[in-house]
């Protein structure tokens, strides 16, 4: 059982219980680490007993990529008793973990084991849920937005902002010809700097058979929003999709978001893309063992995380290759 100090810091009264369900159950050795290297050495040193995190979802990212890195996930069924905060356990609870310490608990005694997919990148990072791009956390663009943000904080184009509470000098709010100006130059440099960084876009070919691409199907729910927040920019993001080999968006035609999912419980083993445009059309789905998104510097949430920037990135679908202990139902 290893217990994660987050967790023991935020929630000890439910790390308590989840210890004593646990312990009542069955045999356990119980783990304190306190750092990425004590934890390791946890899982490293489990032996044939079964590990149980318990703690939020970054405590169990790091099991599962601890456990991936040592190649040795496809056997071992991990467990977990979510702790934290709603936010902080989404993804265990997407994955349908409860999120109620005593049911978790029980569910770690009694519950089945269960093969999931799992996607990885050409950075052997891993994800479990989901993914979106861009990752939601890209500040606004420059340009009126900005004028606006700066009198809600306060001030009037030419006035100062108050001084700050660690003694740095205030720095003076542009007058409005300095504004103008400024966001005339802020546009070119980011005009040229796109067109400079866009790599060049080969014709895509054509849809083999074995990909299946529909835009909008019906009867399918569309994918939520990334968390952590609205989407930034009216302009879109340029980035080029492709799934298998197969173009979905281009660098042409400006994209809202786009998602991957493994695809988990729906029998052919591919991802599920989805492509949102910018204009109000159905978006473009498909279903692929790898996805391939190049542009721009992007970020990139991965479950919790948020990567980049890169102007590359490719991720891989992996069937059934993890175990994690569910409930019956």
């Amino acid at each position: 059982m290893v217990i994660d100090p987050a967790a023991r810091s935020t929630d000890g009264e439910s790390v308590r219980i989840a210890k004593d369900v646990l312990c009542a159950g069955a045999a356990a050795k119980l783990c304190f680490p306190d750092g990425p290297e004590e934890y390791a050495r946890a899982l490293a040193r489990r032996g044939h007993r079964r590990p149980v995190v318990i703690g939020d979802d970054r405590a169990l990212l790091r099991a599962v990529a601890l456990l991936h890195k040592e190649r040795d996930l496809a056997g071992v069924a991990l467990a977990v008793v979510p702790v934290g905060a709603p936010g902080a356990v989404a993804l265990a609870r997407a994955l349908g973990v409860p999120t109620d310490t005593v049911a978790a608990a029980r569910a770690v005694l009694d519950g089945t084991e269960h093969s999931l997919h799992l996607l990885t990148d050409d950075s052997d990072g891993i994800v479990l849920g989901g993914l979106d791009i861009p990752s939601g956390t890209e500040p606004e663009p420059t340009g009126r937005r900005s004028r606006r943000r700066w009198e809600g904080l306060g001030g009037r184009p030419g006035r100062c902002l108050p001084d700050r509470r660690d003694g740095t000098e205030a720095v003076p709010l542009p007058g409005p010809r300095a504004a103008a100006w400024w966001d005339r130059l802020v546009h070119a440099a980011r005009r040229a700097r796109t067109a400079l960084s866009r790599p060049t876009a080969p014709p895509g070919p054509s849809a083999p058979s074995g990909t299946s691409v529909s835009p909008g199907l019906p009867g399918l729910p569309g994918p939520s929003a990334p968390p952590g927040g609205r989407r930034s920019g009216t302009a879109g993001h340029r980035l080029r999709v492709e799934a298998d080999g197969v173009v979905l968006a281009d660098l042409d035609r400006p994209v809202r978001w786009v998602s991957v999912t493994p695809g988990d419980g729906d029998g052919t083993g591919l991802a599920e893309v989805v492509v949102h445009w910018q204009e109000a059309e159905p978006p473009v789905r498909a279903r692929a063992r790898a996805v391939t998104v190049s542009g721009a510097d992007f970020r990139y949430r991965a479950d919790v995380v948020v990567g980049g920037p890169v102007r590359t990135r490719t991720w891989t679908v992996h069937p059934d290759a993890w175990r994690l202990t569910l409930p019956h139902d």
